[in-house]
Protein backbone atom coordinates (compact mmCIF):
# COMPACT_ATOMS: atom_id res chain seq x y z
CA UNK A 1 0.00 0.00 0.00
CA UNK A 2 1.80 2.91 -1.44
CA UNK A 3 0.75 6.89 -0.24
CA UNK A 4 0.78 9.36 -3.02
CA UNK A 5 1.04 13.10 -1.74
CA UNK A 6 0.83 16.09 -3.93
CA UNK A 7 2.70 18.61 -2.09
CA UNK A 8 0.93 21.22 -4.17
CA UNK A 9 -2.09 20.04 -2.83
CA UNK A 10 -1.50 20.27 0.90
CA UNK A 11 -0.68 23.67 0.39
CA UNK A 12 -4.16 24.47 -1.34
CA UNK A 13 -5.66 22.62 1.06
CA UNK A 14 -4.23 24.95 3.71
CA UNK A 15 -5.13 27.97 1.63
CA UNK A 16 -8.80 27.05 1.33
CA UNK A 17 -9.11 26.56 5.41
CA UNK A 18 -7.73 30.03 5.53
CA UNK A 19 -4.42 29.67 7.33
CA UNK A 20 -5.49 28.20 10.07
CA UNK A 21 -3.52 26.15 12.79
CA UNK A 22 -3.81 24.36 15.38
CA UNK A 23 -1.38 22.20 15.66
CA UNK A 24 0.64 20.26 14.16
CA UNK A 25 3.22 17.27 15.24
CA UNK A 26 5.99 20.04 14.94
CA UNK A 27 4.08 21.78 17.83
CA UNK A 28 5.30 19.16 19.98
CA UNK A 29 8.09 18.71 22.20
CA UNK A 30 11.07 16.75 20.70
CA UNK A 31 10.44 12.99 21.27
CA UNK A 32 6.74 13.18 21.30
CA UNK A 33 5.35 9.65 20.70
CA UNK A 34 2.57 9.37 18.14
CA UNK A 35 1.17 6.24 17.50
CA UNK A 36 -1.84 3.73 17.71
CA UNK A 37 -3.11 1.04 19.35
CA UNK A 38 -4.82 -2.41 19.68
CA UNK A 39 -5.22 -5.31 22.06
CA UNK A 40 -4.20 -9.17 21.56
CA UNK A 41 -8.08 -10.62 21.61
CA UNK A 42 -9.42 -7.81 19.31
CA UNK A 43 -6.75 -8.27 16.79
CA UNK A 44 -5.03 -11.34 16.85
CA UNK A 45 -7.58 -14.21 16.62
CA UNK A 46 -6.21 -17.78 16.34
CA UNK A 47 -8.33 -18.14 19.33
CA UNK A 48 -7.17 -21.77 19.30
CA UNK A 49 -4.74 -22.03 17.14
CA UNK A 50 -0.68 -23.07 18.25
CA UNK A 51 -1.71 -24.08 22.02
CA UNK A 52 -3.21 -20.92 22.73
CA UNK A 53 -6.03 -21.66 25.78
CA UNK A 54 -9.19 -20.01 26.54
CA UNK A 55 -8.89 -16.58 28.10
CA UNK A 56 -12.21 -15.50 30.25
CA UNK A 57 -13.27 -12.83 27.45
CA UNK A 58 -13.23 -16.12 24.85
CA UNK A 59 -15.62 -18.33 27.90
CA UNK A 60 -17.29 -14.68 28.35
CA UNK A 61 -18.15 -14.46 24.42
CA UNK A 62 -18.76 -18.02 23.91
CA UNK A 63 -21.04 -18.56 27.05
CA UNK A 64 -23.38 -15.66 25.87
CA UNK A 65 -23.63 -16.41 21.79
CA UNK A 66 -22.06 -12.75 21.06
CA UNK A 67 -20.28 -11.82 18.19
CA UNK A 68 -16.33 -12.96 19.33
CA UNK A 69 -12.49 -12.43 18.39
CA UNK A 70 -12.14 -16.20 17.20
CA UNK A 71 -10.78 -14.45 14.10
CA UNK A 72 -11.20 -10.67 14.90
CA UNK A 73 -8.58 -8.96 12.25
CA UNK A 74 -6.66 -12.30 12.01
CA UNK A 75 -3.61 -10.70 13.39
CA UNK A 76 -1.78 -13.68 14.25
CA UNK A 77 -2.09 -14.35 10.77
CA UNK A 78 -1.21 -10.90 8.99
CA UNK A 79 1.30 -8.61 11.57
CA UNK A 80 3.78 -8.06 8.77
CA UNK A 81 1.08 -6.69 6.32
CA UNK A 82 -0.28 -4.42 9.89
CA UNK A 83 3.39 -3.48 10.46
CA UNK A 84 3.68 -2.20 6.90
CA UNK A 85 0.82 -0.07 7.15
CA UNK A 86 1.71 1.26 9.97
CA UNK A 87 5.66 2.25 8.21
CA UNK A 88 3.75 3.72 5.70
CA UNK A 89 0.78 6.00 8.12
CA UNK A 90 4.30 6.93 9.69
CA UNK A 91 3.63 5.37 13.16
CA UNK A 92 6.32 6.29 15.88
CA UNK A 93 5.05 3.97 18.24
CA UNK A 94 2.43 0.89 18.60
CA UNK A 95 0.93 -0.17 21.56
CA UNK A 96 -0.84 -3.69 21.58
CA UNK A 97 -1.12 -6.04 24.55
CA UNK A 98 0.23 -9.43 25.19
CA UNK A 99 -2.05 -12.86 25.21
CA UNK A 100 -1.35 -14.48 28.60
CA UNK A 101 -3.00 -17.67 27.37
CA UNK A 102 -1.16 -17.70 24.31
CA UNK A 103 1.91 -17.40 26.08
CA UNK A 104 1.61 -19.16 29.53
CA UNK A 105 -1.87 -21.02 28.42
CA UNK A 106 -2.91 -21.69 31.46
CA UNK A 107 -1.79 -18.45 33.31
CA UNK A 108 1.08 -20.33 35.33
CA UNK A 109 3.49 -23.21 34.56
CA UNK A 110 4.87 -23.90 31.15
CA UNK A 111 5.34 -21.17 28.26
CA UNK A 112 4.07 -21.90 25.07
CA UNK A 113 6.77 -22.09 22.43
CA UNK A 114 4.83 -20.95 19.35
CA UNK A 115 3.21 -17.92 21.51
CA UNK A 116 6.64 -17.19 22.56
CA UNK A 117 7.73 -17.16 18.93
CA UNK A 118 4.60 -14.94 17.44
CA UNK A 119 5.68 -12.26 20.00
CA UNK A 120 9.33 -12.40 19.42
CA UNK A 121 8.91 -12.29 15.77
CA UNK A 122 5.95 -9.42 15.71
CA UNK A 123 8.12 -7.20 18.23
CA UNK A 124 11.11 -7.76 15.94
CA UNK A 125 9.41 -7.02 12.97
CA UNK A 126 7.93 -3.67 14.97
CA UNK A 127 11.50 -2.35 16.25
CA UNK A 128 13.14 -3.54 12.74
CA UNK A 129 10.87 -0.89 10.85
CA UNK A 130 11.62 1.68 13.70
CA UNK A 131 8.21 1.70 15.32
CA UNK A 132 8.71 1.51 19.37
CA UNK A 133 6.13 -1.10 20.89
CA UNK A 134 4.54 -0.15 23.83
CA UNK A 135 3.34 -3.13 25.46
CA UNK A 136 0.23 -3.53 27.77
CA UNK A 137 0.34 -6.91 30.18
CA UNK A 138 -3.36 -7.39 30.78
CA UNK A 139 -5.84 -6.30 28.30
CA UNK A 140 -9.25 -7.66 30.35
CA UNK A 141 -7.86 -11.38 29.37
CA UNK A 142 -6.40 -13.72 32.37
CA UNK A 143 -6.36 -17.35 31.51
CA UNK A 144 -9.92 -18.94 31.77
CA UNK A 145 -7.54 -21.74 34.15
CA UNK A 146 -6.92 -18.86 36.77
CA UNK A 147 -10.74 -17.99 36.93
CA UNK A 148 -11.62 -21.87 37.43
CA UNK A 149 -8.68 -22.58 39.89
CA UNK A 150 -9.69 -20.01 42.09
CA UNK A 151 -11.49 -16.74 40.60
CA UNK A 152 -8.94 -15.25 38.87
CA UNK A 153 -8.48 -11.31 40.39
CA UNK A 154 -10.68 -11.48 43.06
CA UNK A 155 -8.00 -14.02 44.66
CA UNK A 156 -4.70 -12.83 45.67
CA UNK A 157 -2.81 -15.92 44.20
CA UNK A 158 -3.39 -14.31 41.19
CA UNK A 159 -0.63 -11.38 42.06
CA UNK A 160 2.28 -14.38 42.40
CA UNK A 161 1.13 -15.50 38.38
CA UNK A 162 0.87 -12.69 36.99
CA UNK A 163 4.02 -11.33 38.24
CA UNK A 164 5.59 -14.56 37.18
CA UNK A 165 3.82 -14.07 33.77
CA UNK A 166 5.57 -10.54 33.70
CA UNK A 167 8.76 -12.07 34.16
CA UNK A 168 8.98 -14.40 31.25
CA UNK A 169 7.96 -11.26 29.05
CA UNK A 170 10.36 -9.17 30.41
CA UNK A 171 12.84 -11.64 30.30
CA UNK A 172 12.12 -12.82 26.92
CA UNK A 173 11.10 -9.41 25.38
CA UNK A 174 13.04 -6.96 27.10
CA UNK A 175 15.50 -6.27 25.24
CA UNK A 176 13.44 -4.55 22.68
CA UNK A 177 10.33 -3.41 24.85
CA UNK A 178 10.80 -0.11 26.85
CA UNK A 179 7.30 0.27 27.66
CA UNK A 180 5.10 -1.55 29.36
CA UNK A 181 1.80 -0.95 31.10
CA UNK A 182 0.77 -3.36 33.99
CA UNK A 183 -3.03 -3.04 33.68
CA UNK A 184 -5.25 -1.74 31.31
CA UNK A 185 -8.14 0.40 32.83
CA UNK A 186 -7.71 -0.66 35.78
CA UNK A 187 -11.09 0.90 36.99
CA UNK A 188 -13.13 0.28 33.98
CA UNK A 189 -12.05 -3.58 33.58
CA UNK A 190 -12.97 -3.49 37.41
CA UNK A 191 -16.81 -1.92 37.57
CA UNK A 192 -17.54 -3.81 34.00
CA UNK A 193 -16.35 -7.18 35.16
CA UNK A 194 -17.04 -7.24 38.89
CA UNK A 195 -19.43 -4.72 39.39
CA UNK A 196 -21.98 -4.53 36.27
CA UNK A 197 -21.04 -7.52 35.39
CA UNK A 198 -21.26 -6.28 31.30
CA UNK A 199 -17.68 -7.36 30.80
CA UNK A 200 -15.41 -10.62 31.45
CA UNK A 201 -15.41 -12.31 33.81
CA UNK A 202 -18.90 -11.02 34.19
CA UNK A 203 -19.56 -11.05 37.98
CA UNK A 204 -21.92 -9.05 39.88
CA UNK A 205 -25.04 -8.77 42.34
CA UNK A 206 -26.36 -5.38 40.44
CA UNK A 207 -30.31 -6.02 39.86
CA UNK A 208 -31.20 -6.62 36.55
CA UNK A 209 -27.28 -7.14 35.53
CA UNK A 210 -28.48 -11.38 35.47
CA UNK A 211 -25.01 -12.48 36.89
CA UNK A 212 -24.71 -16.20 37.54
CA UNK A 213 -22.34 -14.99 40.67
CA UNK A 214 -20.06 -12.52 41.95
CA UNK A 215 -21.28 -9.29 45.07
CA UNK A 216 -21.08 -5.91 43.40
CA UNK A 217 -20.78 -4.74 47.32
CA UNK A 218 -16.67 -6.05 47.72
CA UNK A 219 -15.75 -7.32 44.65
CA UNK A 220 -14.85 -4.40 42.80
CA UNK A 221 -12.65 -3.19 45.89
CA UNK A 222 -11.07 -6.66 46.50
CA UNK A 223 -10.34 -6.91 43.06
CA UNK A 224 -8.90 -2.87 42.52
CA UNK A 225 -6.75 -3.69 45.66
CA UNK A 226 -5.63 -7.06 44.10
CA UNK A 227 -4.58 -5.16 40.54
CA UNK A 228 -2.52 -2.19 42.65
CA UNK A 229 -0.90 -5.03 44.51
CA UNK A 230 -0.01 -6.97 41.19
CA UNK A 231 0.90 -4.31 39.90
CA UNK A 232 3.46 -3.02 42.63
CA UNK A 233 4.80 -6.75 42.86
CA UNK A 234 5.41 -6.22 38.74
CA UNK A 235 7.20 -3.00 39.39
CA UNK A 236 9.17 -4.39 41.72
CA UNK A 237 10.38 -6.98 40.05
CA UNK A 238 11.27 -5.09 37.02
CA UNK A 239 13.19 -2.54 38.75
CA UNK A 240 14.84 -5.22 40.84
CA UNK A 241 16.18 -7.46 37.89
CA UNK A 242 15.79 -5.85 34.52
CA UNK A 243 15.96 -1.36 34.96
CA UNK A 244 19.53 -1.62 35.00
CA UNK A 245 20.16 -3.68 32.33
CA UNK A 246 17.27 -2.72 29.32
CA UNK A 247 16.60 0.60 30.69
CA UNK A 248 12.61 0.59 30.67
CA UNK A 249 9.86 1.72 32.78
CA UNK A 250 6.71 0.01 34.05
CA UNK A 251 3.26 2.24 33.73
CA UNK A 252 -0.30 1.55 34.85
CA UNK A 253 -3.46 2.76 32.85
CA UNK A 254 -7.08 4.45 34.10
CA UNK A 255 -9.47 5.21 32.11
CA UNK A 256 -10.38 9.03 32.50
CA UNK A 257 -13.50 10.84 32.12
CA UNK A 258 -13.89 14.63 31.74
CA UNK A 259 -16.38 16.06 34.60
CA UNK A 260 -18.11 18.91 34.39
CA UNK A 261 -21.58 19.92 36.91
CA UNK A 262 -24.94 19.44 35.90
CA UNK A 263 -25.53 22.83 37.74
CA UNK A 264 -24.52 25.52 39.46
CA UNK A 265 -25.15 24.38 42.75
CA UNK A 266 -22.17 23.85 45.50
CA UNK A 267 -23.48 20.15 45.85
CA UNK A 268 -22.76 19.15 42.25
CA UNK A 269 -19.79 20.70 42.39
CA UNK A 270 -18.50 18.42 45.23
CA UNK A 271 -19.84 15.71 43.59
CA UNK A 272 -17.39 16.37 40.60
CA UNK A 273 -14.77 15.89 43.33
CA UNK A 274 -16.12 12.98 44.70
CA UNK A 275 -16.30 11.31 40.75
CA UNK A 276 -12.79 12.01 40.20
CA UNK A 277 -12.09 10.29 44.15
CA UNK A 278 -13.76 6.93 42.76
CA UNK A 279 -12.95 7.69 39.28
CA UNK A 280 -9.14 8.26 39.31
CA UNK A 281 -8.23 8.62 43.17
CA UNK A 282 -8.96 4.92 43.55
CA UNK A 283 -6.10 3.76 41.48
CA UNK A 284 -3.88 6.78 41.40
CA UNK A 285 -3.84 7.76 45.13
CA UNK A 286 -2.03 4.64 46.37
CA UNK A 287 -0.09 4.43 43.18
CA UNK A 288 0.69 8.28 44.03
CA UNK A 289 0.34 8.48 47.89
CA UNK A 290 -0.21 5.09 49.18
CA UNK A 291 -3.59 4.98 50.33
CA UNK A 292 -7.39 5.48 48.55
CA UNK A 293 -8.57 8.56 49.01
CA UNK A 294 -10.44 9.84 52.42
CA UNK A 295 -13.85 10.42 50.56
CA UNK A 296 -13.52 6.88 49.42
CA UNK A 297 -12.53 5.24 52.78
CA UNK A 298 -15.83 7.11 54.50
CA UNK A 299 -18.21 5.91 51.69
CA UNK A 300 -17.38 2.20 51.13
CA UNK A 301 -16.28 1.67 55.19
CA UNK A 302 -14.98 -1.57 55.62
CA UNK A 303 -15.35 -3.26 52.40
CA UNK A 304 -12.56 -1.13 51.04
CA UNK A 305 -9.35 -3.40 51.96
CA UNK A 306 -6.82 -1.57 53.63
CA UNK A 307 -3.14 -1.83 52.58
CA UNK A 308 -0.27 -2.84 55.11
CA UNK A 309 2.70 -0.33 55.88
CA UNK A 310 4.29 -2.50 53.70
CA UNK A 311 2.12 -2.86 50.96
CA UNK A 312 1.70 1.20 50.95
CA UNK A 313 5.16 1.42 50.59
CA UNK A 314 5.39 -0.97 47.62
CA UNK A 315 2.30 0.56 45.61
CA UNK A 316 3.07 4.26 46.14
CA UNK A 317 5.89 5.35 43.55
CA UNK A 318 5.34 2.16 41.54
CA UNK A 319 4.26 3.61 38.13
CA UNK A 320 7.04 4.93 36.01
CA UNK A 321 4.14 7.03 33.99
CA UNK A 322 0.05 6.90 33.92
CA UNK A 323 -1.55 5.56 30.76
CA UNK A 324 -4.65 7.39 30.19
CA UNK A 325 -7.63 6.38 28.18
CA UNK A 326 -9.86 9.01 27.57
CA UNK A 327 -13.12 9.54 24.83
CA UNK A 328 -15.99 10.86 27.17
CA UNK A 329 -17.31 13.60 29.11
CA UNK A 330 -19.79 13.49 31.57
CA UNK A 331 -22.11 16.21 33.52
CA UNK A 332 -22.79 15.07 37.25
CA UNK A 333 -25.41 15.38 39.50
CA UNK A 334 -25.22 14.85 43.10
CA UNK A 335 -27.54 12.10 44.41
CA UNK A 336 -27.50 10.98 48.40
CA UNK A 337 -25.66 8.23 49.34
CA UNK A 338 -27.84 5.47 49.61
CA UNK A 339 -27.59 1.71 48.75
CA UNK A 340 -28.56 0.18 45.03
CA UNK A 341 -31.71 -0.87 44.21
CA UNK A 342 -31.41 -4.46 45.11
CA UNK A 343 -30.82 -3.27 48.65
CA UNK A 344 -27.05 -3.53 48.87
CA UNK A 345 -24.50 -0.99 47.94
CA UNK A 346 -22.61 -1.14 44.83
CA UNK A 347 -19.87 1.16 43.20
CA UNK A 348 -22.29 3.28 41.80
CA UNK A 349 -23.78 3.72 45.07
CA UNK A 350 -21.06 4.28 47.28
CA UNK A 351 -19.81 7.11 44.84
CA UNK A 352 -22.95 9.11 44.99
CA UNK A 353 -23.20 10.64 41.69
CA UNK A 354 -25.64 10.48 38.53
CA UNK A 355 -23.47 10.90 35.31
CA UNK A 356 -24.74 11.74 31.98
CA UNK A 357 -22.17 11.04 29.22
CA UNK A 358 -22.01 14.04 26.71
CA UNK A 359 -23.52 13.34 23.29
CA UNK A 360 -25.90 10.37 21.92
CA UNK A 361 -24.09 7.96 24.02
CA UNK A 362 -26.83 5.17 23.59
CA UNK A 363 -25.99 5.70 19.56
CA UNK A 364 -22.34 5.34 20.68
CA UNK A 365 -21.49 9.16 19.32
CA UNK A 366 -19.34 10.55 21.42
CA UNK A 367 -19.47 14.30 21.48
CA UNK A 368 -16.62 16.44 20.21
CA UNK A 369 -15.53 18.36 23.83
CA UNK A 370 -11.80 18.75 23.93
CA UNK A 371 -11.99 20.39 27.32
CA UNK A 372 -12.48 17.33 29.21
CA UNK A 373 -9.11 16.06 27.86
CA UNK A 374 -7.40 19.06 28.89
CA UNK A 375 -9.75 18.76 32.27
CA UNK A 376 -8.10 15.09 32.71
CA UNK A 377 -4.38 16.27 32.07
CA UNK A 378 -5.26 19.07 34.52
CA UNK A 379 -6.14 17.06 37.26
CA UNK A 380 -3.25 14.49 36.82
CA UNK A 381 -0.85 18.17 36.75
CA UNK A 382 -2.43 19.64 40.06
CA UNK A 383 -3.55 16.49 42.23
CA UNK A 384 -1.01 13.81 41.60
CA UNK A 385 2.38 15.84 40.81
CA UNK A 386 2.61 15.99 37.33
CA UNK A 387 3.54 12.53 36.87
CA UNK A 388 4.98 11.30 33.26
CA UNK A 389 1.65 10.55 30.96
CA UNK A 390 0.87 8.80 27.87
CA UNK A 391 -2.28 9.19 25.92
CA UNK A 392 -2.72 5.48 25.71
CA UNK A 393 -5.83 5.31 23.95
CA UNK A 394 -8.34 7.98 22.13
CA UNK A 395 -10.36 7.83 19.67
CA UNK A 396 -14.60 8.07 18.30
CA UNK A 397 -16.79 5.12 17.01
CA UNK A 398 -18.91 4.95 14.31
CA UNK A 399 -21.03 2.24 12.72
CA UNK A 400 -19.69 -0.04 11.02
CA UNK A 401 -20.33 0.36 7.10
CA UNK A 402 -17.38 0.09 4.99
CA UNK A 403 -18.69 2.57 2.21
CA UNK A 404 -19.10 5.10 4.72
CA UNK A 405 -16.20 4.19 6.98
CA UNK A 406 -13.99 5.71 3.89
CA UNK A 407 -15.29 9.34 4.04
CA UNK A 408 -15.09 9.30 8.16
CA UNK A 409 -14.62 13.39 8.75
CA UNK A 410 -16.20 12.97 11.91
CA UNK A 411 -13.49 11.10 13.01
CA UNK A 412 -10.58 13.65 11.40
CA UNK A 413 -12.58 16.44 13.91
CA UNK A 414 -12.73 14.25 16.79
CA UNK A 415 -9.05 13.51 16.30
CA UNK A 416 -7.50 17.33 15.31
CA UNK A 417 -9.63 18.71 17.85
CA UNK A 418 -8.10 16.38 20.90
CA UNK A 419 -4.62 16.23 19.84
CA UNK A 420 -5.14 20.32 19.94
CA UNK A 421 -6.36 19.77 23.48
CA UNK A 422 -3.04 17.58 24.57
CA UNK A 423 -0.86 20.18 23.22
CA UNK A 424 -2.35 23.00 24.89
CA UNK A 425 -1.81 21.11 28.57
CA UNK A 426 1.48 20.06 27.08
CA UNK A 427 2.12 24.00 26.95
CA UNK A 428 0.62 24.56 29.94
CA UNK A 429 3.04 22.14 31.81
CA UNK A 430 1.51 19.07 31.54
CA UNK A 431 4.32 16.37 31.23
CA UNK A 432 2.14 14.69 28.64
CA UNK A 433 5.06 12.18 26.58
CA UNK A 434 2.72 10.21 23.80
CA UNK A 435 -0.44 9.84 22.22
CA UNK A 436 -2.27 7.23 20.67
CA UNK A 437 -4.82 6.62 18.54
CA UNK A 438 -7.37 3.84 19.21
CA UNK A 439 -7.66 2.66 16.82
CA UNK A 440 -5.08 1.10 14.38
CA UNK A 441 -7.66 -0.65 12.47
CA UNK A 442 -11.28 -1.86 13.16
CA UNK A 443 -11.31 -4.61 16.03
CA UNK A 444 -13.60 -6.88 18.12
CA UNK A 445 -14.99 -4.08 20.14
CA UNK A 446 -15.07 -4.69 23.65
CA UNK A 447 -18.77 -3.81 24.04
CA UNK A 448 -20.66 -3.33 20.90
CA UNK A 449 -18.38 -5.76 18.57
CA UNK A 450 -18.28 -5.64 15.18
CA UNK A 451 -21.30 -3.11 15.30
CA UNK A 452 -19.25 0.03 15.82
CA UNK A 453 -15.41 0.35 15.56
CA UNK A 454 -12.65 3.30 15.58
CA UNK A 455 -10.39 2.47 13.24
CA UNK A 456 -8.16 4.64 11.20
CA UNK A 457 -8.29 1.02 8.57
CA UNK A 458 -11.12 -0.50 7.88
CA UNK A 459 -11.64 -4.42 8.06
CA UNK A 460 -13.41 -6.30 5.88
CA UNK A 461 -14.53 -9.11 8.37
CA UNK A 462 -16.87 -10.82 6.65
CA UNK A 463 -14.08 -11.58 3.62
CA UNK A 464 -11.51 -14.26 5.04
CA UNK A 465 -8.68 -12.30 3.94
CA UNK A 466 -9.72 -9.52 6.43
CA UNK A 467 -8.76 -7.02 3.85
CA UNK A 468 -7.44 -3.53 4.94
CA UNK A 469 -8.43 -0.50 3.56
CA UNK A 470 -7.73 3.33 4.66
CA UNK A 471 -10.35 5.86 5.72
CA UNK A 472 -10.26 9.24 5.25
CA UNK A 473 -8.95 9.23 8.76
CA UNK A 474 -5.69 7.14 8.11
CA UNK A 475 -4.92 9.52 4.90
CA UNK A 476 -5.01 12.66 7.69
CA UNK A 477 -3.09 11.28 10.43
CA UNK A 478 -0.58 10.43 8.00
CA UNK A 479 -0.20 13.92 6.86
CA UNK A 480 -0.37 14.95 10.31
CA UNK A 481 2.50 12.21 11.37
CA UNK A 482 4.80 13.25 8.69
CA UNK A 483 4.45 17.55 9.06
CA UNK A 484 2.28 17.89 6.10
CA UNK A 485 -0.66 18.98 7.43
CA UNK A 486 -2.53 21.09 9.92
CA UNK A 487 -6.20 21.42 10.49
CA UNK A 488 -8.51 21.47 7.66
CA UNK A 489 -11.51 22.36 7.22
CA UNK A 490 -14.33 20.66 5.25
CA UNK A 491 -13.37 22.00 2.30
CA UNK A 492 -9.65 20.62 2.66
CA UNK A 493 -10.76 17.29 4.25
CA UNK A 494 -12.67 16.59 0.37
CA UNK A 495 -9.96 17.72 -1.09
CA UNK A 496 -7.98 15.28 0.92
CA UNK A 497 -10.36 13.04 0.11
CA UNK A 498 -9.55 13.43 -3.87
CA UNK A 499 -5.98 14.00 -3.39
CA UNK A 500 -4.17 11.03 -1.81
CA UNK A 501 -4.10 7.80 -2.90
CA UNK A 502 -3.59 4.55 -1.52
CA UNK A 503 -2.95 1.08 -3.78
CA UNK A 504 -3.97 -0.97 -1.61
CA UNK A 505 -2.54 -4.73 -0.55
CA UNK A 506 -4.41 -7.72 0.34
Amino acid sequence: MKLVLNLFTIFLLLALSGGVTCCGRNDFPEGFAFGAASSAYQWEGAFDEDGRKLSVWDTFLHSRNRSNGDIACDGYHKYKEDVQLMVETGLDAFRFSISWSRLIPNGRGPVNPKGLQFYKNFIQELVSHGIEPHVTLFHYDHPQYLEDAYGGWINRRIIEDFTAYADVCFREFGHHVKFWTTINEANVFTIGGYNDGITPPGRCSSPGRNCTWGNSSTEPYIVGHNLLLAHASVSRLYTQKYKDMQGGSVGFSVFALGFTPSTSSTDDDIAIQRAKDFYLGWMLGPLIYGDYPEEMKRSVGSRLPVFSKEESEQVKGSSDFIGIIHYLAASVTNIELKPSLSGNPDFHSDMGVSMTYLGNFSAFEYAVAPWAMESVLEDMKLSYGNPPIYILENGTPMKQDLQLQQKDTPRIEYLHAYIGAVLRAVRNGSDTRGYFVWSFMDLYELVKGYEFSFGLYSVNFSDPNRKRSPKLSANWYSAFLKGNTTFLGSQGIMQLQNNFSFSASS
